[in-house]
């Protein structure tokens, strides 16, 4: 019956029934590889995304395999138009397939991978532009695919990319705007200079918490008004916006006080600048927060909060003594390799810098765990958990500012999460240090360097430590007279909150609150000053 449809030669025939019985026995061999053979191998691997990129592959590539082979026979035979509309098929089915496979491997493999180790990274744009790509990406593969499919089958392109134009040019005519947002918002995406949850104060003095950055418009969070509020690209994208958040999450206040002029100048404003030190929530000397601490925090409501302030600062100041020992001992380590490094490093030195670098770590609190894996030597770092070690105190230190009976549930999440970020961070590169350390044959004459870009990201991204210029400022700014002559003395206040991305970007005004009443209820139980504090003038 075959024959009189298909009236091919006895050689043909053999040759079509060769290449079905090789897809039969190709398609069964690449089953028992894909999901027998490569499978027990991948399964050993200390990372699964080979055995997920098989997974994700398996069928897909069997499909292709079969498809491939038939197509290819198909290809071989006379032109008939029952094989011709038959290899149509094939080619289109090759096509759906293989774009099916690509998406798959992009967004399951690429994109998932991707996000994990940019958890891992200080990427700032990974969170605003991995999900852009992970819904455009798609589109652009299937409507390639849909182009080539229609081209399978003998479709002239000619008049739809024509069509296609006219109606790119109206519709892009009248739809500007929205292009000038998608636009705006993929420079923003690409040359980002925010961060999923920064905040920022647009060019209205109106002080906004980032939420997402999305194709059209962006969306932000308002703290003071407790609403979304939605911004076209192009808008924000055209706007003078500080970012309060960068480079650090501390951010300077300023606020002015005005107080009679009989009072004792020096007094008064030595006052003023202790009452802001004893706040935990600001930025100074450690030792002096914790002397002035108990001498200036006297309201009774705020005694859970001084409780927590003081624990807060002690954890701290334990974090700080710990990186104070790291910081030399990184110094230390690189001094022995300058000098080892001349003339080339011998066994002993290496091993002698391994065990100095392995006291670091001992710091840090981390130990090296050493496998041996289809014969190669892989290094794993554990956490000693040793409460001495940087890492404990940090988690102590962390733990102990969620405590904080002001802080909201979203920052009980955030600073856990921003901690232990940090902490993975330092985990990554000391391990990357040590790798080089280890096998230091054709990096020798560069290990110095890199153990002081892991001193200098220590200093400046892990934990930048609390500078000079950070303590608070009391200036006078001048006289003032009311409408009855009387004199005012006019103070600025200048001081740094520790984190303005707390209690929704609040955490300035509530802590500015807290120090007028401090110098408030300084004055009222003053001797010198209680006949007066009516007198007292506080402005925002």
């Amino acid at each position: 019956m075959l024959e009189k449809l298909l009236p091919f030669p006895t050689d043909t025939w053999a040759f079509v029934l060769a290449n079905l019985l090789l897809a039969v026995v190709g398609a069964i061999g690449l089953y028992v590889i894909l999901f027998y053979v490569l499978r027990s191998v991948f399964r050993k691997f200390e990372r699964d995304i080979a055995l997920v990129t098989l997974n994700v592959s398996a069928y897909p590539a069997l499909t292709v395999f079969v498809l491939a082979i038939l197509k290819f026979t198909f290809h071989r035979l006379p032109s008939v138009n029952i094989i011709d509309g038959f290899e149509n098929l094939l080619a289109a089915g090759l096509i759906v397939a293989i774009s099916y496979w690509l998406v798959q491997l992009f967004i399951q493999v690429f994109i998932y991978y991707l996000k994990e180790y940019t958890k891992q990274t200080e990427a700032m744009w990974d969170d605003v532009l991995l999900p852009l790509l992970e819904a455009v990406v798609p589109v652009v593969i299937f409507t390639v695919a849909g182009f080539f499919v229609l081209r399978s089958f003998g479709v002239d392109l000619t008049g739809i990319w024509v069509a296609l134009g006219g109606a790119t040019f109206v519709l892009g005519f009248a739809a500007q705007g929205i292009l000038a947002n998608f636009f705006s918002g993929v420079v923003l995406l690409i040359d980002t200079p925010f961060q999923f949850g920064d905040i920022l104060q647009l060019e209205d003095g109106a002080i906004a918490v980032l939420q997402k950055i999305g194709v059209r418009v962006t969306h932000l969070y308002m703290p003071s008004k407790h609403c979304d509020i939605y911004i076209p690209n192009s808008n924000l994208q055209s706007q003078k916006i500080t970012n309060l958040s960068r480079p650090t999450s501390y951010y300077q206040y300023s606020t002015e006080v005005k107080i009679r002029a009989e009072y004792d100048l020096q007094v008064t404003k030595q006052m003023m600048k202790e009452a802001i030190l004893a706040h935990p929530d600001t930025l100074g000397d450690i030792d002096q927060k914790l002397e002035l601490l108990d001498s200036y925090y006297q309201l009774e409501e705020l005694s859970d909060q001084q409780n927590i302030g003081r624990l807060r600062l002690l954890t701290e100041q334990e974090v700080n003594d710990k990186l104070e020992e790291v910081f030399p001992a990184l110094e230390a380590l690189v001094v022995t390799l300058q000098f080892a490094e001349k003339g080339g490093m011998t066994q002993d030195e290496i091993e002698n810098v391994q065990q100095e670098y392995q006291d670091v770590l001992s710091l840090i609190g981390l130990e090296v765990v050493t496998e041996t894996q289809n014969n190669r030597t892989i290094f794993t770092f554990e956490e000693t958990r040793s409460q001495d070690s940087l890492i404990e105190l940090i988690k102590t230190w962390y733990r102990a500012s969620i405590r904080d009976p002001n802080v909201l549930d979203t920052d009980g999440f955030l600073i856990p999460d921003e901690w232990e970020r940090k902490i993975n961070l330092l985990k990554r590169r000391s391990q990357r240090l040590y790798q080089k350390i280890s096998n230091p044959e054709r990096e020798e004459t560069r290990l110095d360097d890199y153990v002081m870009e892991l001193n200098k990201w220590l200093r400046e991204r892990f934990k930048e430590p609390r500078q000079k210029w950070q303590e608070p400022k009391v200036l006078v700014k001048g006289m003032e007279y009311d409408d009855e002559g009387n004199a005012y003395i006019k103070f600025e206040l200048n001081f740094f909150i520790d984190d303005i991305k707390l209690e929704d970007g609040k955490r300035g005004d509530r802590v500015s609150s807290q120090i007028y009443q401090e110098v408030v209820q300084y004055l009222k139980d003053s001797k010198t000053t209680s006949t007066a504090v009516s007198e007292l003038k506080i402005k925002n």
